[in-house]
């Protein structure tokens, strides 16, 4: 049964791939993935995922296999530290005291035991838990909701939840439903960046954040990769390409978003999009707010832990400036690939390839 789901698939991919009518010639689809494959050395499924094919993507050997992005995120980023950002408490206390802009914790939680403020208060039911939510946005007020996520294993937007005043008033439910999850594990609970009015221009129904690429080379020096920004498509409160959002590359010069919006290839089927879907906003020319200081924000942030060499970072725009949301050690490189037009071409990530012997 699975190889059948995984057939049928792949045939759908490949259908995707023939109609769509931006794809290269056949002849020169085959050529290049030949290539790709006797040079790079592997078969290259990013031909297709990377969006390589497309009559406009000519660097090809620029886009690089996804086993070599992972391969180089294991050496750059030693295990022993790793912690600091994969634990998102673990992270709030960490680079909390270096003065870095990041979203305060209201509350956490080991099973029944949640830490408020400077104390410790033992929660046995759903009732209780409610009242202490309804406390947690009284006292953060303009803000009329928070967020709550699992400490660990959020990857792609999963035990992420946004929770309104309202649903917490009238939906005993999930509150009840929301109870019993968070107490299997620990949770962390934050206060929601209310989002600067520029990029709610863009789309409202979010914080839209901006993946920053980072990397410290062999001399110790903090380089910017590259950057992007990601939407939701919807109304959805996470922005992340996984749970259906898209993604459009920003000019590190100009701080500008380039022209394309995209999202996985078996997500989108090839499609590449100009504007938002919803608020029909143009992205080419964008201009993201505040993106110097963002810029700036990663650096310090990298400069912190030296043993994270290879690290995507995601940063809001708030009323007050950018926040540091969080920092990834194991995180989708490709999309970087995909968005700044191959990463082998990229004079930063170029380091990182030569230091990693890529091809040597």
């Amino acid at each position: 049964m699975l190889k059948s789901l995984n057939l049928t698939k792949n045939l759908g991919l490949l259908s995707n791939l023939w109609s769509d009518s931006e794809r290269k010639s056949l002849p020169k689809l085959i050529a290049e993935a030949s290539k790709m494959a006797i040079i790079q050395r592997c078969i290259p499924r990013h031909y297709l995922t990377s969006f390589v094919y497309k009559k406009d993507r000519e660097n090809i050997l620029d886009f690089l296999p996804n086993k070599l992005l992972d391969e180089m995120k294991a050496k750059y980023n030693d295990r022993d530290v790793v912690e600091v950002l994969e634990n998102k408490l673990f992270f709030n206390f960490f680079y909390g005291q270096f003065g870095l802009s990041i979203p305060t914790v209201l509350m956490y939680n080991h099973k029944n035991m949640f830490a408020i403020g400077n104390r410790n208060v033992e929660i046995n039911n759903s009732r209780e838990f409610k009242s202490e939510l309804i406390n947690l946005i009284r006292d953060n007020f303009p803000a009329s909701s928070i967020f709550i996520k699992k400490t660990s294993g959020t990857y792609g937007g999963d035990r992420i939840y946004r929770i309104s005043s309202e649903e917490i008033s009238s939906d005993n439910a999930m509150i009840d439903s929301l109870y019993q999850e968070v107490i299997k594990a620990g949770y962390l609970f934050q206060e929601t960046i209310i989002q600067h009015p520029g990029m709610d221009k863009l789309n409202p129904s979010c914080i839209n954040t901006i993946r920053f690429d980072t990397f410290i080379d062999n001399t110790g020096k903090v380089e910017i990769i590259s950057s992007y920004l990601r939407f939701s498509n919807g109304q959805l409160h996470v922005d992340n390409t996984g749970s259906g959002g898209w993604a459009a590359s920003i000019n590190l010069g100009t701080g500008r978003l380039e022209k394309y919006g995209y999202r996985p290839f078996g997500k989108s089927g090839g499609q590449r999009i100009t504007e938002h879907p919803l608020t029909k906003t143009v992205f080419e020319g964008f201009e993201i707010p505040d993106f110097e200081k963002a810029k700036e924000l990663v650096v310090k942030a990298a400069s912190i832990m030296p043993g994270l060499r290879l690290i995507g970072w995601d940063v809001g725009i708030g009323i007050s400036g950018p926040v540091l949301i969080e920092g990834n050690s194991d995180y989708d490189l490709h999309g970087g690939d995909i968005l700044y037009g191959g990463l082998g071409a990229n004079p930063v990530f170029k380091k990182a390839l030569e230091e990693f012997n890529y091809l040597s």
